[in-house]
């Protein structure tokens, strides 16, 4: 008896992400359709095989795949025990119509680091709370997607020191009600990629890294007025107390409640 498919699908709120979808297939082939977003696949384990545009294409492990909208293709395993795959759909605002016949020429990327990097988004969207960490992690796929399809080596990245301090002071004015990604290039007047980079270069930290670490800061202030853990992520930007607890315990090393506790 074929296993049955495992499926799980939703509707981040990060910008121009249309839908993430995972899901585990042994036996199921996909006919010929078509998507009205770009598709960007990688495969975790076993391979996909596929047709677009009337030719062939496969996914071996270290390949992220994108498929360009509008444009037919099917799928099916490759391998006996099928295939478990990630995929982010994404809209016009990371990739634009022009790419789309660069993408169906070579839509198979053999990149480590980009596929590194669409895995670490794929970790941020699972957890409630880092949109900006997924927000920013996005940007820098999209950069070096634009760059595989224009056919160019990547940029390097050139300092703006300047533009890094604007960031930083925005972030510093937003720590509880946070700042997305796609707002501060819209007031910086500069590309969410580019940002990116810059903070990372002047700082070493990237912007995420930076608000969290704020947050936690500001958070271990109000615990040691006394505040309850539950009170105090609300205060500083967490979605929950979990959130807080996560974050928390990675920067400070105890939990909320035990550093809390352990307040004189």
């Amino acid at each position: 008896m074929a296993a049955q498919p495992e499926v799980s699908a939703w509707r981040p709120r990060v910008p121009g992400v249309v839908e993430v979808f995972h899901a585990h297939f042994t036996e199921y082939a996909y006919p010929m359709h078509v998507h009205d977003a770009w598709t960007l696949l990688i495969v975790d384990d076993g391979a996909v095989r596929y047709d677009l545009d009337r030719h062939e294409h496969g996914t071996p492990h270290d390949t992220v795949s994108l498929l360009p909208p509008h444009v037919p293709h099917n799928g099916s395993p490759a391998t006996p025990h099928g295939f478990r795959k990630r995929v982010l759909y994404l809209d016009s605002s990371h990739l634009g119509d022009e790419l789309i016949g660069p993408a169906v020429d070579g839509p198979d990327l053999r990149d480590p680091l980009l596929r590194l990097r669409v895995g670490q988004v794929h970790t941020a969207l699972g957890r409630p709370g880092e949109e900006l960490e997924a927000e920013s992690r996005l940007a820098l796929v999209g950069d070096r997607l634009r760059d595989h399809l224009r056919r160019r080596e990547p940029e390097a990245a050139h300092p703006d020191p300047a533009l890094a301090r604007s960031l930083r002071e925005l972030l510093d004015e937003r720590v509880a009600e946070g700042l997305a990604l796609a707002d501060a290039a819209r007031l910086l007047h500069a590309h969410p990629a580019h940002l990116v980079r810059a903070f990372s270069t002047a700082y070493g930290i990237a912007p995420h890294q930076y608000l969290t670490s704020r947050r936690v800061g500001r958070a271990r202030r109000l615990l040691l007025d006394g505040l309850a853990p539950g009170e105090v992520a609300v205060a500083t930007g967490f979605c929950d107390q979990a959130h807080l607890t996560r974050h928390f315990k990675k920067l400070v090393g105890v939990t909320p409640g035990r550093y809390r506790l352990s307040s004189r």
